[in-house]
């Protein structure tokens, strides 16, 4: 394993740094963002590489001695939990590859991580009581694939954004970091995915019990990673969802029109489907997935500024589909302005859920179901699909 490195990212110093330090610590839970939170002389620790439960020596990463909290590795176990295994990746560590966040932990054991996580966050950022039964039951769900391996949470990740080394040698940052660890095989990426990007327009054909549609997607377009998830996604928000014959559906950062395709099965040509998308590339290709339907369109253009001067007119059903950061006030606002019957939400972060969570309740908007996906082992990634209804609407 080499590295080639480049410029650390930069902070503010607030006194001298500790970096390098070395303290003993009791690992109390599991915070969002793949770390565990423990103390040193009562400030907190972010602390990868742990698991709650365990004593262990943290290598400070990030801080300085005026800092609320800083962030760790733990390069020592003293007490290991039963949740804690062997990592299978060579490159999976302290100074290695940040890629992945749990190869120590059992894939049972990363799926319950996971689910504290995504009720921490509803709870604390959306809003919702600890006790509500969307959360009580909620259990992030093992999400299974055609080989062994996808199984056992490798293999599954079918795109990879390589960082070219010298030599046509290729790697992978480490956590908040710009050094570059050469990465022969990731185990978590494909065979095809390490052999780097395909050139020129990809096709996927997406079979759910709803129907199959084919699609093309820029080589370096968005398309979900997982094998499964198109399949398991569009699923879940149509069961959700229930589109009807004659209704009017909007699918925001609609992509390639993933969602669209089987929207506009489900209303016909009676109803109406507006696909919006900021990529041009994406929308260019959603023009071609969705030209067999007369009753849907893909729309150029930022979802909070179209929605803003344009399609003012009430719609049924919505999909959201935002990036990582949520969809946002100006987003919200503008969706519940459109008054529809429901609101599928596909979220792959769950604190950004939380936030937009808080948005809809503030317009009379419930959240009526949740699922959580384990679309991502090894990391502490999940995939959630939130159902948002009116008050008024059963």
């Amino acid at each position: 394993m080499s590295r080639t490195t480049r410029s650390p990212r930069q902070r503010q110093a607030r006194g001298d740094s500790v970096v390098g330090q070395r303290h003993t610590v009791e690992v109390e839970r599991i915070a969002h963002g793949g770390f565990c939170v423990g103390r040193v002389e009562g400030r907190a620790v972010f602390v990868r590489h742990t698991l709650p439960g365990e004593t262990v020596v943290v290598e400070i990463t990030e801080g300085t001695e005026g800092d609320r909290f800083w962030r760790g590795d733990a390069v020592e176990v003293l007490t290991a939990s039963p949740d804690r295994i062997e990592p299978v990746c060579q490159y999976a560590g302290p100074a290695a590859c940040g890629g992945c966040d749990f190869q120590h932990v059992t894939l049972k054991a990363q799926r319950a991580l996971k689910t504290t996580v995504v009720r921490e966050q509803l709870t604390r950022l959306g809003k919702l009581d600890p006790a509500d039964p969307l959360l009580t039951r909620l259990s992030v769900e093992h999400v299974s694939g055609e080989s062994a391996d996808i199984n056992a949470g490798l293999r599954w990740r079918t795109r990879v954004t390589w960082v070219g080394l010298p030599g046509g040698l290729h790697g992978l940052h480490e956590h908040r970091s710009r050094n570059v660890v050469e990465i022969d095989d990731c185990l978590i990426a494909t065979e095809e995915a390490n052999a780097g990007a395909p050139t020129g327009p990809v096709s996927h054909t997406v079979t759910t019990s709803a129907g199959t549609h084919d699609y093309l997607v820029a080589a370096d377009g968005f398309w979900q990673v997982h094998p499964s998830a198109p399949k398991l996604l569009v699923e879940t928000v149509l069961d959700m969802l229930q589109p009807a014959e004659g209704e009017k559906a909007l699918d925001l950062y609609a992509g390639v029109g993933l969602f669209a395709s089987f929207l506009a099965d489900a209303v016909g040509e009676s109803g109406k489907v507006v696909a919006i998308e900021g990529d041009q590339s994406a929308v260019d290709h959603a023009t071609t997935n969705l030209r067999a339907f007369r009753q849907a369109k893909a729309v150029m253009g930022a979802v909070d500024k179209t929605l803003a001067t344009s399609y003012d007119e009430p719609f049924d059903v919505v999909v959201l589909d935002p990036p990582r950061d949520g969809a946002k006030k100006a987003v919200v606002d503008q969706v519940v302005d459109r008054a529809p019957r429901a609101v599928a939400y596909v979220a792959c972060d769950p604190a950004a859920l939380g936030r937009d969570v808080a948005l809809f309740a503030e317009h009379g908007y419930t959240l009526s179901a949740l699922r959580a996906f384990d679309l991502f082992p090894m990391t502490h990634h999940v995939e959630c699909v939130a159902l948002f209804t009116r008050r008024d609407v059963s």
